[in-house]
């Protein structure tokens, strides 16, 4: 057989014609003749002889003569590998096809094939029996040229791999013992299962010709599994030969088949398998549900995602001061290192909550983490609970805010008892508690049995009937560690311990890991989902793959999938691939599962096979090429022509007029562009930065403008005097004092507020008081003085002052408060005081409370650097430090006293050094020198 050959061979005896085509090109036009005026050059050019070419360039005529070659053989249509007829007609034509995934691509070439095969059987008179190995019935029965074509049409790809062994035994039913002419294996070139004896038990039917056709294998390449990373989300592909290197691109779909994300899949040279990425944010990323690998549009290159793939949105809030020198020390430290892996964190860009939680609800996340907040503004609980009824999930860790908040919390799912409670200190009999068993209600149930995990102080929860229902985790004595309870559609999550290491040592272990993997993949991720990512077995069919790897409505042959065990199967007639479940949830059951490679068919040595491509691309005309470079060198002579003839030249003397146009076009687009006015520049600057920057010098002491004027003036004198005693008595040399406004102005300036309370000025906002709170979760110090030297604030009777100052804490998330011990910082930052007084003598000085370490010597130092966020007192420390032009003090003290005004002022020194220096004072290092001064 004849690797060439011609369509129309008679077409090539119009050769002989060449040579009279040849003579009939030998003339060309003259050239014209192009003259420029004045009529010198017509007249110089009057005695000329007019010269005319005798004949045209040999190179020209050549050019034409291979035009007119070039379309004669076009016309005899040469062909490069031409059928022959060869069938055997000592039997039926067997067409075993392979209508798996992989033929998708190429099906209609598949279908051309055999169609010629049936052609010739046809021209044979030779009956045919076709299989499809795809199909779930086969019908092998040999029948006529026409029967055989239409079963050949009404036949298509499946979304599946082939089931040859199930064909060939239909096959051989069929035959009954009859030996086949020739058979026509046309395959996708891939094995089934470990050992495939599809061509031995071909061979095992006695054909007398064994044709083997398949493609190159190109569309041959699956996915098979993906995974959603911090960054990208990770696919593996496998492909059926490990020949040269191959680039795939990718392509992430939504659940319209809109494209949204695209990357690629490299495979090196020799490899089958290989990872690819596409690289999106996680936004784009939980809107995948599907990817494609592009030109490939087929069952094995498309791959479903469901919910269980989805990354959950994790934002988290802290009550804790923020110090970013300390991280070990903050709660949301172990949490982002725990959830980091396996979500996208959330951060609120300000520390006032009433801003903070409307910002990060706005982002939709599945949870929200709140480490030791005790109580919400109003406004931002209203908002975390409709948040929480619409299914989101609230995760809390207990701490001492938690512990000091009201028993009716309503975002907590359990009852809780005031205080915590400490377990191995000083004062308690208990010793640390271990972890029990998880409860099989939990979804922690399953892990290891926890162990080197200790307790040492918890929130309790008050005994109720339903208790143990909403326990996940529990002590060893039966206390609950983790609870949970609905609310509306969503959830509440309580860990009754700190998130941080001074309340246990959970946050360093595994299983905190583990824990919070677990509880937050609970949540939603824009879907239905459970805590396996999988839904309840005997799921039905809901949406089908089609062979191009499109989904298509369920059809009556495909059953329920079952997802009892967790096993992941090739994709079967029962199972085939697609979505199962309803569009409340579903579940994703794709081609083949994680690990899966395709291999090639394997033909064992010794057998006789003739190999044949399909048809339709190893056949193929030289015509359209031929006729192609036809009009290519047609053009070419049309060029030349024109140039002969001076249309370039005309062209080239017109270019500097123009090029003179475009340079007078820049020259007015330049002066356009200088003539723009300056004015037009966008001004950056912001109103308020001047006073802000004006501010920045040096340290400044602010204080709260009440709205009037004589405790104003009294707060403004009192902290100028106070400036003074600082410049004079110490190397701090602070600037004016300056009026803050708590509504608007800038708070983060100044290291300390003096708020003199007023019951008859205006009741700060909402939003001011929340203000003021994250001015002390980011350092800040607030100095409340009610000026009414009451010395308990829990005093039954109270002044309007102090009944002013307990409705502004209601609003504010404060720690627990005692009186100044007598060996805190504040009591040697400078000066070494036993008290506290201002213009009254009276009241005890309260800050933060700080855990007793005899009872706790293993608790760190407190985060902040230990400055307390908040300072209360009824002393009148503004009208003791209160002073005149002159210097001269404008109020006295209760009873008159002068070593008690310096006492006031000495007491203002030591709260502004321990605002600047914090804990410093209590380092070792200083010990012999208080010692020294105290006389010891």
């Amino acid at each position: 057989m004849s690797a060439f050959a011609f369509a129309f061979p008679a077409v090539l005896t119009t050769l002989v014609l060449l040579p009279v085509i040849w003579w009939l090109l030998r003339l060309t036009p003259p050239k014209p003749l192009v003259e420029v005026f004045p009529p010198f050059a017509i007249l110089a050019s009057i005695m000329k002889r007019e010269e005319t070419p005798a004949q045209s360039p040999w190179w020209l005529t050549l050019l034409r003569m291979l035009i007119a070659a070039a379309i004669i053989f076009a016309i005899a249509d040469p062909v490069f590998n031409p059928r022959t007829n060869t069938l055997a007609t000592t039997g039926p034509l067997v067409l075993v096809v392979d209508n798996s995934w992989a033929s998708a691509t190429d099906w209609q070439r598949r279908v051309d094939t055999a169609s010629t095969l049936i052609d010739d059987a046809e021209s044979r008179d030779v009956p045919i029996s076709l299989v499809l190995t795809a199909d779930r019935q086969h019908d092998a029965v040999p029948v006529d040229a026409a029967t055989a074509r239409n079963r050949l049409a009404a036949a298509e790809p499946r979304p599946l791999p082939a089931d040859r062994s199930a064909a060939i035994a239909s096959l051989s039913t069929a035959l009954d013992g009859n030996a086949p002419g020739t058979i026509a294996f046309i395959s996708d070139g891939m094995a089934s299962g470990e050992t495939d004896e599809t061509v031995a038990a071909l061979q095992a039917l006695s054909p007398a010709e064994f044709r083997m056709i398949q493609g190159d294998g190109a569309s041959a390449v699956a996915i098979t599994a993906a995974t959603n990373g911090a960054d990208a989300l990770s696919l593996t592909l496998t492909r059926l030969e490990g020949g040269a290197a191959q680039s795939l691109p990718l392509t992430a779909h939504d659940s319209r088949g809109r494209p949204i994300a695209t990357g690629t899949a490299d495979f090196a040279a020799g490899s089958t398998t290989t990872a690819g990425t596409i690289t999106a944010p996680f936004e784009l990323r939980n809107d995948f549900a599907r990817v494609t690998i592009d030109g490939l549009a087929n069952a094995g290159g498309t791959y479903l995602l469901d919910d269980g793939f989805r990354r959950r949105r994790v934002a988290f809030l802290s009550g804790e001061v923020v110090d970013a020198s300390q991280p070990l020390l903050s709660p949301l430290h172990y949490i982002n290192r725990a959830l980091a892996p396996y979500a996208d964190l959330l951060e609120p860009s300000v520390a006032d909550l009433s801003v903070a939680i409307p910002e990060l609800l706005e982002q939709n996340p599945s949870v929200l983490i709140m480490a030791d907040i005790g109580r919400l503004p109003e406004d931002a609980q209203g908002e975390v609970r409709r948040w929480i009824e619409a299914g989101g999930m609230l995760i809390r860790f207990a701490g001492p805010r938690l512990a000091a908040a009201p028993a009716d919390d309503p975002l907590v799912p359990v009852l809780l008892r005031k205080g915590e409670r400490a377990l191995g200190g000083a004062l308690s009999w208990s010793e640390p508690q271990p972890l029990s068993a998880y409860p099989q209600n939990s979804p922690f149930f399953g892990m290891r049995a926890p162990d080197n995990i200790l307790i040492k102080r918890q929130v309790l929860a008050e005994p109720t009937p339903d208790l143990a229902e909403r326990t996940w985790a529990s002590l060893a004595d039966g206390t609950p560690l983790v609870t949970t309870g609905p609310l509306g559609s969503g959830r509440l999550v309580l860990f009754h311990i700190s998130a941080e290491t001074g309340w246990s040592n959970l946050p360093l272990s595994g299983d905190f890991v583990e824990m919070l993997r677990r509880t937050v993949q609970l949540s939603r991720g824009g879907g239905v989902s459970t805590s396996d990512g999988e839904q309840s077995p005997g799921l039905p069919p809901y949406r089908l793959m089609t062979a191009n790897g499109t989904l298509a409505a369920a059809t009556g042959e495909a059953k329920p999938l079952a997802t009892g065990d967790g096993t992941r199967r090739i994709a079967s007639f029962d199972n085939p691939p697609g979505l199962y479940g309803t569009e409340d949830g579903y579940v994703a059951h794709n081609l083949f599962p994680p690990g899966h490679e395709i291999r090639p068919l394997m033909v064992a040595e010794g057998t006789s096979v003739l190999r044949e491509p399909l048809a339709g691309r190893e056949t193929w005309s030289l015509k359209p090429h031929l006729f192609t470079l036809a009009a290519l060198l047609l053009l070419a002579d049309c060029a030349i022509v024109l140039f002969i003839g001076g249309a370039f030249a005309a062209a080239v003397r017109r270019t500097p007029a123009r090029g003179a146009t475009a340079a007078l076009l820049l020259a007015l687009f330049a002066t356009a562009l200088l003539a723009l006015p300056s004015e037009s520049r966008a001004d950056d600057a912001k109103p308020g930065d001047e006073a802000i920057l004006s501010r920045l010098d040096t340290t400044h002491l602010a204080y709260v403008v009440t709205g009037e004027g004589e405790v104003d003036r009294i707060s403004e004198r009192g902290l100028a005097g106070l400036t003074e005693f600082l410049t004079y008595r110490t190397t701090l040399e602070p600037g004016q004092p300056v009026g803050v406004d708590i509504s608007k102005d800038e708070l983060s300036l100044y290291p300390i507020i003096y708020w003199p309370v007023s019951a008859t000025a205006a009741m700060p906002s909402s939003a001011a008081i929340s203000r003021i709170d994250a001015y002390m979760r980011n350092g800040g110090t607030v100095l409340f003085d009610t000026r009414d030297q009451f010395v308990s604030l829990n005093d039954t009777a109270t002044s309007p002052n102090t009944e002013r100052l307990q409705a502004i804490l209601a609003n504010l998330d404060i720690p627990p408060l005692e009186p100044v011990p007598a060996d805190h910082v504040l009591t040697k930052a400078f000066y070494l005081l036993a008290n506290f007084p201002g213009r009254y003598a009276g009241s005890p000085l309260w800050i933060e409370a700080e855990l007793d370490r005899a009872e706790d010597p293993t608790r760190p130092a407190r985060a902040g650097d230990g400055v307390s966020p908040i300072m209360i007192t009824g002393n009148d420390f503004a009208g003791a430090w209160a002073i005149d032009a002159n210097g001269m003090a404008l109020l006295p003290t209760v009873p008159p006293d002068e070593v008690q005004r310096d006492h006031a002022f000495r007491s203002g020194v030591n709260i502004m050094m321990y605002m600047l220096t914090g804990n410093y004072k209590a380092d070792q290092v200083h010990v012999p020198a208080l010692l020294e001064r105290l006389g010891q």
